[in-house]
């Protein structure tokens, strides 16, 4: 039950493909304890080649927007362009809100006045939490989204749970249109630089389906070394630059190794071993992909 003041939210969520967790997502939206006339949801289609309009038709307070141009920061900004919302709440296709998502993201970022964002919590999960394949386990233990972890080391918060303030935004301007990927990093570290305090909500959570095939798997290990690229040569200023750092990136990431291989989440031989399997795959794939990027003239890919 809502209890405080309530401000108006535009919930925003870019879609490229994506149909049928898009219909979780906005099934669980509209199940929120925030009152229904007091946020609005808007689903930005990128381009999708599956019938994202037939799913939105099924939720009759979704308004649909279409943006031709790739990149979720760019479908992201032209869901911003029409939003009414005195709060901004970004979260993905493929999330699930919790019922009290919105109530609890809200409260939290009312709690202070100088607040930029806050950052809610993200909880991946396997189709079976019992027995997760080699590659949720691996996505699970290795490439979750720890929040609090992202906001005290580099201060920023994912946009697959955020909340901050239409203001915030008009202050420390829109995400970069050019990254496909990271770019939620670079946006939220201008807010940080802007003064604003930063709040994890623990108990503003969005559920998210470990993805569960090598393919999908692979499709994201892709999207962020382009990402990382994009933003590396908007920052370095000479080749010589980005080769020392091609040269650092080839080193093997034993510490990384090590660490992950004591995490209490691998339970036994088999699974530290399954672990390990997916990591070498999926560091290879990056290798490949940073050096297309580099030394091939390549363009990164959104997905």
């Amino acid at each position: 039950m809502v209890t405080f003041k309530q401000p108006f939210i535009s919930v925003i969520i870019p879609v490229y493909n994506d149909s049928d967790l898009l219909r979780l997502c906005l099934t669980a939206l509209g199940q929120q304890t925030y009152p229904r006339d007091y946020h609005e949801v808007i689903v930005i289609d990128n381009n999708s080649e599956e019938d994202i309009a037939a799913v939105a038709a099924q939720f009759p307070w979704v308004k649909l927007l279409h943006e031709p141009r790739p990149g979720s920061y760019v479908a992201r900004n032209k869901g911003l362009s029409v939003a009414q919302g005195e709060v901004i709440a970004f979260t993905d296709a493929d999330c699930i809100p919790a019922p009290t998502w919105l109530e609890n993201g809200v409260r939290t970022l009312l709690s202070a006045s100088d607040i930029g964002l806050v950052a809610g919590h993200i909880e991946l999960f396997a189709q079976d939490r019992d027995r997760p394949n080699p590659y949720e386990l691996y996505e699970i233990t290795a490439l979750s989204f720890p929040q609090d972890q992202f906001l005290a080391n580099d201060h920023f918060g994912v946009t697959a749970n955020l909340f901050t303030f239409r203001a915030v935004i008009e202050r420390v301007g829109l995400f970069d249109e050019t990254l496909k990927s990271g770019g939620d990093k670079q946006w939220g570290q201008r807010v940080y630089a802007a003064g604003y305090r930063q709040l994890y909500g623990a108990d503003a959570i969005v559920n998210h389906p470990a993805r569960n095939t090598w393919k999908d798997l692979r499709k994201r290990s892709i999207r962020i070394m382009g990402g990382k690229y994009d933003l590396l040569k908007a920052t370095q200023n000479s080749r010589l630059a980005l080769l020392k750092d091609f040269v650092v990136f080839l080193k093997p990431p034993f510490r990384f190794f090590w660490r992950t291989w004591q995490d209490a989440r691998l339970q036994g031989l088999g699974q530290k071993c399954q672990f390990t399997w997916v990591m070498l795959r999926l560091r290879w794939v990056a290798i490949q992909e940073r050096f297309r990027l580099q030394f091939s003239n390549g363009v990164s890919e959104r997905s």
